[in-house]
């Protein structure tokens, strides 16, 4: 665990700018990006301790840090503890459901174009009591980066079957569940995040939303728009 505020504050700045940049975060940006009133050479110190408890990694030797799993989860878990909204998303999320009584498809194909666009990841929408899936996001997951890496296309068209088929064996309740990396109950998952939850339509009964991505997504993005949609839901 990590055991001090500054550490704390050095990971997540650090997983914070591995999600935007995509590339390894130096000793040398932190001191340029934040104010951590430290000298060069206690900060690389500080990483070096976050490093060796497994929170970060370095791909060579001359090369910054990224994020391990337990790094990630650490950041998420931190997230989640104060548990975000977006006001943006809550006023377009209700204008959305105002058609939710109307035609089915229509709204469901228009929520989740919403959500994958506003999470920039690849969303799916899963309608229990009608046994219906819709999936968007196909532009905006295959902009990432990632997914000019060999294997990363196929490991994401594998996961996304087992997803689809194994939704409702993962006991998600009426909270948000997030698997990553490793954590991931199926193979070859272990570059990929799942945000889910379960939530219930007016007159739809029971849903289940998730999004899916690169470990490297922007988590507190898209626990704030989860957490709005799932609030605006439970008061519609």
């Amino acid at each position: 665990m990590v055991t001090t505020k500054r550490q704390n504050l050095i990971l997540n700045s650090i997983v914070k700018e591995y999600i935007a940049l995509a590339k390894p975060v130096s000793s040398q940006t932190l001191e340029k990006e934040y104010q951590f009133d430290l000298s060069p050479a206690t900060l690389r110190i500080e990483m070096q301790r976050l490093t060796d408890k497994g929170f970060l990694y370095q791909p060579h030797t001359s090369a910054g840090r990224i994020p391990t799993d337990k790094g990630y989860r650490f950041f998420v878990d931190d997230l989640l503890e104060s548990i975000p909204f977006d006001l943006g998303n809550i006023l377009k999320i209700q204008e959305l459901l105002r058609e939710e009584s109307k035609d089915v498809l229509r709204f469901v194909a228009r929520l989740t174009k919403f959500l994958a666009e506003t999470s920039s990841s690849f969303a799916i929408l899963n309608l229990l009591e009608k046994d219906l899936f819709w999936k968007e996001g196909w532009e905006e997951i295959f902009a990432k980066p990632e997914f000019r890496e060999k294997g990363f296309i196929p490991n994401f068209v594998e996961i996304l079957d087992s997803l689809e088929k194994a939704t409702q064996s993962l006991k998600i309740n009426s909270g948000i569940k997030i698997y990553i990396g490793k954590e991931n109950p199926f193979s070859r998952a272990r570059d990929f995040s799942i945000i889910l939850s379960e939530c219930h339509f007016p007159s739809k009964g029971k849903g289940i939303v998730s999004l899916l991505g690169p470990k490297r997504m922007a988590y507190d993005r898209n626990i704030a728009l989860i957490n709005s949609f799932k609030k605006i839901l439970d008061n519609f």
